[in-house]
């Protein structure tokens, strides 16, 4: 997508210098438009619901509200150390690791304690973090509710909440534990908060009415669901030719980058098996992998070691991973709105990508509502044999994954109940 720069810059928004000094050794002059629009009312202390596409500044819109608004007010002398003064919920862990980490850039010169939480990581280090005192608690639903229910910490004086990809929480069944948890906060006059999802369907601003205080909508070119700067084509191969077109494609691109989407954990496997035992260096991301080696894959591929990670839906969403340079859905997604998050992982802050898609006679029955949902239908490529890789290798030896062990609490999820369908 193209993050263009509005003529906002920051150090007309009335910013406190600690703000303005992060924002400038990390190099950010201009405001993105949701942050050109967004920041105005949340500096004025005015709750916000904001609409925009993954990758345009929302997180920075938020967190720059967030540190300005606790470096305003000063602490209430009565609060404990493990009573937070902002809450800020994600719906996956890498989402929340993300947030976590622009709070660090950020907020690095306000001297604010920075709390994580979320599933899949050491469970009382974790805890012994919020008794220790946090200003700043960032964490999954599910983490988040274990450790209140152990009144490891407590949301009395909170001022400031978050909600980040309120839509994704409805998606995942987490919507009981969300409204658990804005029950434990103050009355909506007391705090201010602030929610952003990529879209503001009814049930998102129905859950904004209730427990926001007369929130200013914010939508930034809601219309424009593709992303400008990516390169889409649609091959049809069998179900039995995706394997070789897709080993085909990667030799003809020789990818540095490159994200391979698929619908189920099995063929998630599957897939990186093959391509691991074609010579290509590729690794699985999807839910039942253990914290630390998602997060070690995902430093990987960040970093240029791995170039193709093989991937569900968990990270369709949220991360911020620079020079993505291609995006293939060997399955076309169920869910028309994924497969425009799929391929906005790709040409981002301006740079160019490809998204490549396979409509074989398992998937295809989606392309219909997807191309609907974007406005426009995806442009067919049906001359493709001759890049059919003819000699296809067996699957490498597939890795036994143990079964995640959760001693205590949650794995960070919270009540998972399974997500309709939309229509």
């Amino acid at each position: 997508m193209q993050t263009h720069l509005t003529a906002t810059p920051f150090a007309s928004l009335g910013l406190a210098p600690p703000l303005l000094q992060a924002l400038d050794e990390a190099g950010f002059t201009r405001c993105t438009p949701i942050q050109a629009q967004a920041l105005p009312a949340a500096l004025a202390g005015k709750d916000v619901a904001g609409q925009a596409q993954t990758g345009t500044g929302k997180t920075a819109a938020f967190l720059l509200a967030l540190f300005q608004r606790l470096l305003d007010n000063p602490s209430d002398p009565r609060r404990r150390p493990n009573q937070p003064r902002a809450l800020c919920i994600a719906p996956t862990r890498e989402l929340a690791v993300q947030i976590h980490k622009d709070a660090v850039q950020l907020g690095k010169h306000c001297g604010f304690q920075l709390g994580l939480v979320y599933g899949g990581e050491d469970y009382d280090k974790q805890r012994q973090r919020l008794l220790d005192g946090v200003d700043v608690l960032i964490g999954t639903p599910g983490r988040l509710i274990d450790y209140w229910k152990q009144q490891s910490y407590d949301l009395r004086y909170c001022e400031v909440l978050v909600i980040d990809e309120a839509d994704r929480m409805f998606d995942m069944g987490f919507i009981k534990d969300i409204r658990f948890l804005l029950r434990k906060l103050p009355p909506i006059e007391q705090r201010q908060s602030m929610l952003f999802s990529a879209t503001l369907a009814q049930r998102v601003m129905e859950l904004a009415y209730e427990h926001m205080n007369y929130p200013v909508t914010v939508s930034i070119e809601p219309e424009k669901v593709t992303v400008d700067n990516v390169s889409e084509v649609l091959y049809m191969p069998s179900m039995g030719e995706k394997v070789p077109l897709l080993i085909g494609l990667l030799k003809k691109i020789n990818p540095l980058r490159t994200i391979v989407f698929i619908n189920t954990k099995r063929g998630a496997d599957e897939v990186a098996a093959y391509l691991q035992g074609n010579g290509w260096k590729a690794d699985v991301l999807s839910g039942d992998v253990a914290q630390n080696k998602r997060l070690r894959l995902l430093r990987e591929f960040q970093a240029g070691d791995l170039p193709i990670l093989v991937t569900t839906d968990v990270a369709s969403r949220g991360l911020h991973i620079p020079a993505v340079s291609h995006i293939f859905n060997f399955d076309l997604p169920h869910d028309a709105e994924d497969y425009v998050h799929r391929i906005g992982r790709t040409a981002r802050a301006g740079a160019k990508g490809d998204a490549i898609s396979f409509a074989c006679e398992e998937f295809a029955f989606s392309l219909p509502e997807i191309e609907k949902y974007i406005g426009h239908p995806i442009p067919k490529e049906h001359q493709y044999e001759h890049l059919l890789e003819r000699e296809i290798k067996p699957a490498a030896p597939r890795e036994r994954r143990p079964r995640p062990q959760h001693p205590k609490g949650r794995s960070g999820g919270g009540h998972r109940s399974r997500p309709q369908r939309r229509r």
